[in-house]
């Protein structure tokens, strides 16, 4: 299976039927954004269709300061509220199409998983960290 080129995922083998997954926006400590989301869902969708030769995906953060910060807030900086709800239903989506998915993932958190990357760690099948990684989830 050939999968897309994405440009906030960085898709790759790790190693023969295994799929590595990188959160690719390391300047932002890899927060989701909406075009990331989208990528999230297209992805989730695509593998839920047909895993082809993968056996499990891994993923993971790019470079060496988080997992994953959640939402990105300053792309949330003046949306309407109805703006910040369809970005909200697509992130959930992106989640729920994770959770549907019958190729195992593993989260390999190497640093700081908050939010909403805690939520995504939460759904993937299992979750390995390095020492310093860190978890947080507001309470509204």
């Amino acid at each position: 299976m050939t999968l897309p080129q994405y440009q906030m995922l960085v898709c790759e083998a790790a190693a023969p039927h295994v799929l590595l997954i990188r959160l690719n926006r390391p300047e932002v400590r890899n927060a989701f954004n909406s075009a990331m989301g989208r990528e999230l869902l297209d992805l989730w969708t695509r593998l839920s269709e047909d895993s082809g030769d993968w056996r499990c995906a891994v993923i993971t953060g790019a470079g060496d300061h988080a997992f994953c910060a959640g939402a990105d807030l300053k792309e949330r900086n003046g949306r309407t509220r109805e703006a910040w709800r369809a970005q909200h239903e697509l992130f959930e989506r992106a989640f729920w199409a994770l959770g549907d998915l019958r190729l195992p993932i593993i989260a390999a958190v190497n640093g700081p998983a908050y939010a909403g990357g805690l939520e995504l760690a939460l759904m993937c099948d299992f979750v390995y960290a390095v020492r310093s990684a860190r978890f947080a989830l507001d309470r509204k």
